[in-house]
C-alpha cells in the first residue's frame, strides 16, 4: 500500500453535506478526498431553506458572510385552508438563538458554489470530479483501512484508494448504504409531488414566508426564493403535464391564488418556468448509520418530506456531529467508541424531525378517508392553543438524548441545559464585535459565571479547553441569563457547541466526568500511550 494511495478520510459525494464535512474536518486539521460523479455543481435549485442552527454550521465552515449576501430571511410558515384562510402561523424571528435569522431562503446552486470556493482555499481538501465510486469494502477489524474503488470519467479501468474513514454523502440512491448492509425503515409517508421553480417580474401576492395549503384534493406549498424567484409544489400525478397549451392553462389555474398569468401564452414572457420536476416525497430512516469506519450522512441515512424544510438541515447537522468526533479519533487518538455516539445522537434527532414533517404532511393533505376533515379541524384547533405553535418551532431541533457525551441525570439541578446548544450572541473581545463561536474556536470550551474550581480546572486541562467567564465577553447578558435559567454556574461545551455537562449552581464540579473521560482522552504519540486522567467528581 503506497502512501499516495491512502487518505485519512474519503468522502463520497460533493454535495452540500459532503463539502461541509470536508471543510469542518479541515478546521480540525484532517485531510480529506472528495469523490464526485459530476464535474460541476448541479445547476438547478433543490434545497431552498435552512434554519439558524445550520447558519451557525456554515459559520463553522467559514462561509457565513458570503452566504448572508445571497440568503433572504423569511417570516415563517403559514398553514392555510383551501380558501387560503390562515389556520395557523409559525413565526420565525430575524434574530434566532444561534445568532442568525431562524429561517433563510436561498438557491442551492449558489450555496454549493460558495462551499466549493471555500474548499478550493483549503489545502487539507481535494476534490476529484468525474469519478464514479463502484465499491466500498473493509475488513472485519473496525479500525482497519477501507478500500474505495472507483472509475474516472473517460478512464480505462478501475482504481482504488485506501482511507482511515469513509463518509457516505452519496444520497438516497448511493451505494454506501448497501456497502454497510443498511436497509430502509419505512416511516409511512409516500406521495408524488410536482416542484415548479419560476422567475417572474409580475406582482406576486406573498407574505414573505412559506405557505402550505391544507386541502385533501389540491394541497400545495408556496415560497419566495429571491427577488424574482418563486417555488410552488403541488401534489400531481406523474402523467399530468404542465407543458403545451393545455398544461399552460392548468399551471395558470394552479398559481392563480398568488399571481395573475395572462391566458394568452404570448403575453407570458415575464413568467418563466425555470424547472419542473416530479418527486416522490418519502419518510425513511436507515436502520444503521455506521459499520467500522464507514458512515452514512444526509440523504444516505434519512429521507424526509420537505414540509418543514429540514432535509438539508438534517444532513448538515450530521456533518457537524460526526466531524469533530472523527477528528479527535484520527488526530488525537481518542477511543474508537467515541464514533458510536454519532448514530446514537443523530438517529433519534432525525427520526423526530421526519415525524414532524410527516405530521405536517398529514395536516396538509389529511389523507383520503372520511376522517380527513376531522383531522384537519383538529390540527386547526390545536394550533390555536396558546404556546403550541412556538413549541412546535422549538422542537425542530430538540435536545440530544442522554448518553456518554450528554450528562443528564434525573433530578439533577441544571440538567435542562445538557444536550442543548448554547446561544450565540454578539460579544466584544479585544475591542472587536464578533460572534461567540469566533471566540470559542473549534475545541471544547467552558463558559462560567463563577471563578473556576480545582475540579473545573482539571477538566479544562484534560481537554485542552479554554475557560471563558461570561462577564469578560461583554455581551448583552444573554449568556449569564441562560446559565441562570438553567440553574448552572458553568457549562462544558463540545466542539459542536452542544452542552456536554454542567456545573449545577453552588456545587463547583462537573458531575460524572469519568463517564466520558475514557472516550475523549488524547493518546500520546509514544509507545506508552495513556489517557489523561480526570479527577473523580465529588458531587453525589
Amino acid at each position: 500500500m503506497s502512501a499516495a494511495s491512502r487518505r485519512p478520510v474519503v468522502i463520497i459525494g460533493a454535495g452540500p453535506v459532503g463539502v461541509t464535512a470536508a471543510l469542518l474536518l479541515a478546521r480540525h486539521g484532517v485531510r480529506s478526498l472528495l469523490l464526485e460523479r459530476h464535474r460541476d455543481v448541479y445547476p438547478l435549485p433543490r434545497a431552498v431553506v435552512v434554519d439558524d442552527e445550520v447558519r451557525r454550521i456554515l459559520q463553522s465552515a467559514g462561509i457565513h458572510e458570503e452566504f448572508a449576501a445571497l440568503a433572504r430571511p423569511a417570516r415563517g410558515l403559514r398553514l392555510l385552508d383551501s380558501r387560503h384562510r390562515v389556520i395557523a402561523e409559525f413565526a420565525r424571528s430575524p434574530h434566532g438563538h444561534h445568532g442568525f435569522p431562524q429561517t433563510s431562503m436561498f438557491d442551492q446552486p449558489d450555496l454549493e458554489r460558495l462551499l466549493r470556493a471555500a474548499l478550493a482555499r483549503r489545502p487539507e481538501c481535494e476534490l476529484w470530479g468525474g469519478v464514479e465510486v463502484v465499491s466500498v469494502t473493509q475488513d472485519t477489524d473496525s479500525t482497519a483501512p477501507v478500500r474505495v474503488t472507483f472509475r474516472r470519467e473517460g478512464g480505462t479501468g478501475e482504481e482504488h484508494v485506501w482511507a482511515d474513514a469513509v463518509l457516505g454523502c452519496d444520497g438516497a440512491g448511493g451505494l454506501t448504504r448497501d456497502a454497510i448492509g443498511a436497509v430502509w425503515e419505512d416511516l409511512h409517508f409516500e406521495e408524488s409531488w410536482r416542484v415548479i421553480d419560476v422567475r417572474t417580474s409580475r406582482r406576486v401576492r406573498t407574505w414573505e414566508g412559506v405557505e402550505q395549503i391544507c386541502c385533501p384534493t389540491q394541497p400545495a406549498t408556496f415560497m419566495r426564493l429571491g427577488e424574482d424567484r418563486y417555488r410552488w409544489e403541488f401534489r400531481l400525478p406523474s402523467d399530468v403535464h404542465l407543458d403545451g397549451p393545455d398544461g399552460r392553462v392548468l399551471l395558470r389555474e394552479l398559481v392563480a391564488p398568488w399571481v395573475d398569468v395572462p391566458s394568452d401564452a404570448s403575453g407570458c414572457d415575464d413568467f418563466e418556468v425555470i424547472r419542473q420536476a416530479q418527486y416522490t416525497f418519502r419518510a425513511r430512516l436507515a436502520d444503521r448509520w455506521r459499520r467500522g469506519r464507514v458512515f452514512l450522512l444526509g440523504d444516505a441515512a434519512h429521507l424526509t418530506p420537505p414540509f418543514i424544510g429540514q432535509g438539508l438541515c438534517a444532513g448538515l447537522r450530521d456533518a457537524r456531529n460526526l466531524t469533530w468526533k472523527l477528528a479527535r479519533v484520527l488526530r488525537q487518538g481518542a477511543d474508537d467508541r467515541l464514533l458510536d455516539t454519532y448514530e446514537r445522537e443523530r438517529k433519534p434527532h432525525a427520526r423526530h424531525v421526519i415525524r414532524l414533517a410527516v405530521a405536517m404532511g398529514w395536516a396538509m393533505t389529511g389523507g383520503q378517508d372520511h376522517a380527513a376533515a376531522l383531522r384537519r379541524a383538529a390540527v386547526g384547533m390545536a394550533c390555536r392553543v396558546p404556546g403550541v405553535t412556538s413549541a412546535v418551532s422549538r422542537d425542530l431541533s430538540p435536545a440530544l438524548t442522554a448518553g456518554p457525551l450528554v450528562r443528564r441525570r434525573p433530578g439533577l439541578v441544571g440538567r435542562g441545559l445538557a444536550g442543548t446548544l448554547c446561544p450565540q450572541p454578539w460579544v466584544i473581545t479585544d475591542g472587536r464585535r464578533v460572534r461567540l463561536d469566533d471566540v470559542l474556536g473549534d475545541s471544547f470550551a467552558v463558559l462560567t459565571a463563577v471563578p473556576p474550581t480545582p475540579q473545573m480546572t482539571a477538566v479544562v486541562t484534560a481537554l485542552d479547553a479554554p475557560t471563558i467567564h461570561v462577564d469578560d465577553l461583554d455581551d448583552d447578558g444573554t449568556l449569564a441569563d441562560w446559565l441562570e435559567r438553567g440553574r448552572a454556574d458553568a457549562v462544558l461545551l463540545r466542539p459542536d457547541r452542544v452542552v456536554m455537562n454542567t456545573v449545577p449552581a453552588g456545587t463547583g464540579a462537573f458531575p460524572d466526568s469519568t463517564a466520558w473521560a475514557s472516550l475523549l482522552h488524547t493518546a500520546r504519540r509514544t509507545t506508552q500511550a495513556r489517557p489523561v486522567p480526570l479527577p473523580r467528581s465529588t458531587t453525589p
